[in-house]
C-alpha cells in the first residue's frame, strides 16, 4: 500500500499510509494530515488513492503544490517522488511488490478536433508478466452510447480503468472482489451516474447505469464469467 514520509529540513516527522480513497493535506484540523503552520492554506492538497495509484491535486492553495521542484495542480503520483509544501516534504512510496504483479489500463477520450465528438484511445498494452484483477463473478461492460464510437463495448477485465479527458475531467472504475466502483479523480465537474453528479467518495455501480464522462455517455452492464 502507498505511504507518505512527512520530514522538515531533513527530519523525519512521521509516516502515513494512504489508507484512504481521498487523503486531505492542509492547516485545519479536519485534514488527514494536518500541518499547522502559516505557509500551508487551510485545505491545500488532496491526494486520491485508487489501488497502487495516487494522484495529487492542489486545492487552489495560496502558496502552491511542487512535485520535484516543479509546480503542480494535478499529478500522478510516481515511487519516490517528493511532495513539496513550503518548507516540509512528502515522498510518497509506492507498494513496488505490488505494482509489479499489476498492469492498469487506461482508456482515455480525446477530443477531435472541429468535430465535436469524443473518441476512446487505444489501452495501453499489459506488460509481459503483469496479472489481471482478481476474479469476480460478473465481468463489467462499458457500452459507450454517444459520439464516433457510439455502440463499442469495453470490458472492465483490468484491476483499474481510466476514463475520460486528461486535463478536463478523469475519473476511474475499479474492479474489486465484491463489484466496481467509479470515482473522480480530476476535474472540477464531477462524472454524473444516472441524472445525478456524484461526489468525491467511490460510487458502486449497478447493472444499465448510464454514466456521462467528458461529454460521453456510456452504460455499465455485467456479464456472468465462466
Amino acid at each position: 500500500m502507498p505511504r507518505l514520509i512527512l520530514s522538515m529540513d531533513g527530519l523525519v516527522l512521521k509516516e502515513m499510509v494512504l489508507e484512504k480513497e481521498r487523503t486531505t493535506i492542509g492547516r485545519k484540523p479536519h485534514n488527514d494530515i494536518q500541518i499547522d503552520n502559516l505557509a500551508i492554506s487551510g485545505d491545500h492538497a488532496a491526494i486520491v488513492t485508487i489501488l497502487n495509484d495516487a494522484f495529487l491535486e492542489d486545492m487552489n492553495s495560496t502558496n502552491g503544490t511542487y512535485v520535484n521542484g516543479q509546480p503542480v495542480k494535478k499529478h500522478v503520483l510516481q515511487d519516490n517522488d517528493v511532495i513539496e509544501l513550503g518548507k516540509y516534504r512528502l515522498k510518497f512510496i509506492a507498494d513496488s511488490s505490488a505494482m509489479a504483479s499489476e498492469q492498469d489500463e487506461a482508456m482515455s477520450f480525446a477530443q477531435t478536433t472541429g468535430a465535436g465528438d469524443d473518441i476512446p484511445a487505444t489501452p495501453e498494452p499489459q506488460a509481459a508478466g503483469s496479472s489481471s484483477a482478481p476474479p469476480v463473478a460478473a465481468l463489467g461492460m462499458i457500452q459507450i452510447l454517444s459520439g464516433t464510437h457510439a455502440g463499442r463495448t469495453l470490458e472492465l477485465s483490468k484491476s483499474l480503468t481510466t476514463l475520460g479527458k486528461p486535463g478536463f475531467q478523469v475519473a476511474v472504475i475499479t474492479r474489486r472482489p465484491h463489484g466496481y466502483f467509479i470515482t473522480h479523480v480530476e476535474g472540477t465537474v464531477f462524472p454524473v451516474v444516472n441524472g445525478r453528479s456524484l461526489d468525491a467518495q467511490a460510487h458502486r455501480l449497478n447493472d444499465h447505469d448510464i454514466i456521462e464522462i467528458a461529454g460521453v455517455k456510456m452504460e455499465f452492464f455485467s456479464q456472468m464469467v465462466a
